[in-house]
């Protein structure tokens, strides 16, 4: 049931992108013939000011229908006879509120939500390194350079280039201790290890639940049990899963004290964790189920904020397409409306967030890939029209309407065929179980 949520979200994706040509269309004086809610049969319809607002069967999206966009109607009301400019910002203003949308989801859930809060730790130290020489050991969070606080990896590795070749103050967080060290990164280090000769893993802040336990595992015969959450692991705040995994991990083969939470006891059990044959982490038969920990944001940050993770998406999701083009990707790695249900409920499944910020990522994610997807320059779709504008506006003249009308039918049909494949790799990858989050 859970995979049907997404019949909701794609339907005020596609009628807020309807309303931007609606509501662009008025701003114009263009005469709109109908706004539909849905997709036809039409079941019923009022007629308020000469737009005929119509609900439909299927209940997916919705549609605007104009004088002029399919015809070569004329006069002072149809979108034929309007400046070529207007017509652009008709074209455009879908996509524009498909973007307006994903920036005001993304304010929402910046604001309501929260920031996630970042852990930097130590995995793995390279011996006789500089990180080595100033004892650093995995495990060990980094909190902050020269006494400021360092946000992520790419941070850390800009600041530790800079301070090549002179001592760099590293604080450290080693459990409970605070250790403040120096490290001289070197200028000239061997490939593959970095200046200061370590790997570094990011991981959010999390509170780590026990989720279920497998009967007979070293887990089980210990005593824990679902519903337990971890406080400390090996004598380590257990505040998000990467210091979890690389503290299993350094004790494979041996045992190690886990505390838990228990309806508000605190109980610690001793666990023999089996060895490592092949250098993975060892299981110990629990399934962890991590809820993130936020800060909250500053109001005056929170626009800001949301824009920035929109830009992000945005450039992640020409990325994509990029990829497309280059044959980096295949079109199995695209998918329709059933795959976007399988999609949610699979990150329903796995996302250590709250099932309204999950699902208001997604919403936004979607609504971008509608705009850019509609803006590209491809017959039927709104960029398609718009590059058509743009050539008559370097031509100084139309291209003859049939012709465009023509090139636009063929775009539709390719684009309903191409839908069609989608629509069958979406079914045969359900039928096989594969998942989309390979």
């Amino acid at each position: 049931m859970q995979a049907l949520t997404i019949v909701p979200i794609l339907a005020v994706l596609i009628l807020v992108h309807e309303l931007g040509h609606f509501l662009a269309a008025r701003l114009f004086g263009i005469r709109v013939l109908e706004f539909g809610i849905g997709l036809p049969p039409r079941l019923f319809g009022i007629r308020r000011g000469g737009v005929l607002y119509s609900i439909n069967a299927i209940p997916l999206g919705g549609f605007v229908r104009v004088v002029g966009e399919d015809s070569h109607t004329l006069g002072p009301d149809s979108l034929q006879t309007k400046p070529r400019w207007q017509r652009a910002v008709f074209f455009g203003a879908g996509a524009f509120m498909n973007l307006l949308l994903a920036f005001v989801i993304m304010m929402a859930l910046v604001g309501f939500r929260g920031e996630p809060q970042f852990h930097l730790y130590v995995a793995e130290v390279v011996p006789d390194s500089p990180a080595a020489r100033a004892g650093w050991q995995p495990a060990d969070r980094i909190v902050a350079l020269d006494g400021k606080p360092v946000r992520d990896a790419s941070e850390l590795v800009e600041r530790t280039e800079r301070a090549a070749g002179r001592p760099l103050h590293v604080t450290l967080l080693r459990g409970d201790e605070r250790i403040d060290t120096t490290v001289v990164p070197r200028e000239n280090p061997p490939p593959g290890q970095g200046r200061t000769g370590i790997r570094v893993v990011i991981e959010p802040a999390a509170r780590l639940t026990v989720a279920a336990v497998q009967p007979g595992s070293p887990a089980d015969l210990a005593g824990l049990r679902p519903g337990d959450r971890l406080v400390r692991v090996a004598g380590y705040p257990a505040e998000d899963a990467a210091v979890y995994f690389l503290l299993i991990q350094q004790h494979a083969g041996k045992a190690i004290e886990i505390t838990g939470e228990r309806d508000r006891q605190l109980l610690t059990v001793t666990i023999h964790v089996p060895p490592s044959t092949s250098g993975e982490t060892p299981n110990l038969g629990m399934t962890l189920r991590p809820t993130l920990v936020t800060a909250p944001v500053p109001l005056w940050r929170i626009p800001l904020e949301a824009a920035r993770q929109t830009a992000i998406m945005v450039i992640q999701m020409v990325q994509g397409l990029a990829m497309l083009l280059r044959g980096e990707a295949s079109l199995s790695d695209l998918a329709g409306p059933i795959g976007m249900g399988q999609l949610t409920s699979e990150l329903l499944a796995i996302s250590p967030e709250p099932a309204w910020v999950t699902l208001g990522h997604l919403a936004a994610l979607l609504s971008i890939n509608l705009a850019i997807l509609n803006l590209i320059p491809f017959p039927a779709l709104d960029g398609g029209r718009l590059f058509f504008v743009l050539i008559e506006a370097i031509r100084g003249r139309r291209i003859s309407p049939e012709k465009e009308g023509l090139i636009h039918l063929i775009g539709f049909a390719i684009l309903l065929t191409l839908m069609f494949i989608i629509a069958f790799a979406d079914i045969g990858r359900l039928l096989s179980g594969e998942s989309l989050l390979r």
